[in-house]
């Protein structure tokens, strides 16, 4: 049974209560009593007393703790807070100037966006023509916090932050810029630490290599698929759904595997070579490790009774399905020996939380969503029927 705190004015009243009943004939609810006051101070100080207890019993468990004691919790586990990122830093961004050919634009040029977010030129300019393309690195947070700013889609303007003569100050981008991440946050910490705790280590069985691909910065979720390129062979499938988020979450790179495995092709780059290289010293010394990202299983909606539904309820149905994709979408199907299948019951049920959605019905799909080994679903687009 749980303990129940007293309210301040429950304390304050158990303390004019205690001084009643333990000095005779006296009133401690005076308004300028010496007695009411010294009790109001006391309970004040019991209050903020029970205050601290809560709070250390918070931090003495795992599934409550928040910042450092989170972070101690969790390196018991040997997971650890990911670090902010920089957009650009794993994947470079490019960005294109007009000018007159064969003048230079040198490594370390710095770029302003339309915001005042800076970047890098990380490379010289090659020419093509009548333009340069440079490849450039959003700059890092001086506090170490955030890097999410720093992504940008094709097509953003950028400016030269110093003139060079030959060549025009405002440019665009032509690469995105992907991979920038803020700071690990508190409930994705937990996440990956409750799953190291409730997943002993066991020399390679299916589950540690979806421990060990959590372990790499940036990977929020992850599957395994034993045997999947016949046997031998492990097949892990990871999702970076914050530095990757312009992407939908999926892998950037070559799928394959680690740098320094001979036995497979082709070797993996990007964030697939950033797993694979993790997961190589990791694993059972016979095992062929292959990281692959999963591609797209776009499914489309079409849902009735939505004639006076607003644009701001559409769009929390929407974010309502994608959740249930994120939650129990899997690239491992039933074949494989997983449940690769989505309960139609879940989005149903996240819909029908919405307000104002009564009298829905989703007609496409019209049955359970079953996933396709290595592909993971996706939403595509509703089609709203009244």
């Amino acid at each position: 049974m749980p303990y129940s705190r007293p309210t301040l004015t429950q304390q304050r009243a158990l303390v004019a209560a205690d001084i009643s009943g333990s000095l005779p004939g006296s009133d401690a609810l005076l308004r300028f009593s010496s007695l009411n006051i010294l009790g109001t101070v006391l309970a004040g100080l019991a209050q903020e007393q029970y205050g601290y207890t809560d709070w250390v019993s918070l931090q003495a468990n795992p599934f409550t703790a928040t910042d450092e004691f989170l972070e101690a919790w969790a390196a018991l586990k040997n997971v650890f807070r990911e670090a902010a990122t920089q957009a650009g830093l794993a994947v470079p961004g490019q960005v294109t100037f007009p000018g007159s050919n064969g003048t230079s634009l040198p490594i370390g040029t710095p770029l302003v966006r339309g915001d005042g977010v800076g970047f890098t030129t990380t490379s010289a300019g090659v020419w093509s023509g009548s333009s340069v393309t440079v490849n450039a690195v959003a700059n890092a947070d001086p506090t170490g916090l955030t890097g999410a700013f720093g992504n940008c889609a094709v097509g953003t303007v950028m400016t030269l932050g110093t003139a060079i003569a030959g060549i025009t100050s405002t440019g665009s981008v032509t690469t995105a810029f992907t991979g920038g991440a803020d700071v690990e946050q508190d409930e994705s910490l937990r996440s990956r630490m409750l799953q190291a705790y409730q997943n002993v280590p066991q020399g390679g069985a299916q589950k540690d290599y979806v421990t060990w691909a959590l372990q790499v910065n940036g990977v929020t979720r992850a599957w395994c698929n034993p045997n999947g390129f016949g046997a031998g062979t492990i097949v892990v499938y990871p999702m970076l759904d914050v530095t990757e988020a312009a992407n939908n979450g999926f892998p950037q790179g070559v799928s394959g595997v680690a740098t320094l495995e001979t036995r497979g092709t082709p070797t993996a780059t990007g964030d697939q070579l950033n797993v694979a290289n993790w997961i190589y010293p990791l694993r059972p010394a016979t095992a062929l490790v292959y990281v692959y990202a999963p591609s797209q299983q776009v499914v489309n909606f079409s849902i009735t009774g939505t004639g006076s539904f607003s644009a701001a309820t559409k769009a929390l149905i929407a974010s309502a399905i994608a959740g249930i994709f994120v939650l129990y979408g899997s690239p491992l199907s039933t074949v494989a020996g997983q449940n690769g299948v989505i309960d139609m019951s879940y989005i149903n049920s996240a819909i029908a939380a919405i307000s104002g959605t009564q009298g829905f019905v989703v007609t496409v799909p019209n049955g359970n969503i079953v996933g396709t080994t290595g592909q993971l679903p996706v939403l595509g687009t509703i089609n709203w029927l009244p």
